[in-house]
């Protein structure tokens, strides 16, 4: 039996959404505890999943001559929802379409509850990059899963370089920040 001085590395507050603005500079801590995890994960879920195949069994025709061509979309976002609380969700979105036909919409926003024990110029990384990673292969197996489950070959995402999904996002941050020298 556990002794009840012991910490627990799970925050009492796992699943519960305290008040707070949700930005991220107004939830982390200045210094964080020197005995405490830098990366807790709380727990990850299915936010919202919706899968569509309008022309069936129309299209299953149409596939035997021809492959489909897959578009995604991939977006990551993160939020406080406590002091050093953060939702992160990824979201994706794959249409495949042959000739005229869509063959499959499949949507899906994927998160995961994440404390984080961090100096407050290291939460933003963590947050898009490596939470993201943590995440992926998990979101990457239910595409799979729901599309193969749709009747389809299995939709299986290519890894994400969420580093590059970042900066890329820096740059276009510092982009809208940076006055017209018109």
């Amino acid at each position: 039996m556990a002794n009840k001085t012991d910490k627990s590395p799970i925050p009492k507050q796992r699943f519960t959404k305290e008040e707070g603005s949700g930005n991220v500079s107004d939830e982390v801590k200045t210094e964080p505890p020197a005995d405490a995890p830098a990366l807790v994960i709380n727990g990850q879920y299915i936010k919202d999943l919706s899968f569509e195949a309008p022309n069936t069994p129309g299209v299953f025709n149409l596939l035997q001559n021809e492959l489909p061509n897959i578009q995604v979309d991939i977006d990551v976002q993160g939020e406080g929802v406590g002091e050093n609380v953060f939702e992160v969700t990824l979201k994706v979105r794959a249409e495949a379409r042959v000739k005229e036909e869509t063959v499959y919409i499949c949507e899906l926003s994927y998160a995961g509850l994440f404390t984080l024990n961090l100096k407050k110029e290291q939460v933003g990384p963590v947050l898009m990059i490596d939470c993201p990673l943590i995440l992926f292969p998990f979101l990457r197996r239910v595409v799979a899963d729901i599309t193969g489950d749709g009747g389809f070959a299995p939709l299986m995402l290519a890894p994400v370089d969420f580093a590059a999904l970042y900066q890329q996002r820096m740059l276009q941050d510092e982009n809208k920040k940076a006055p017209d020298t018109d």
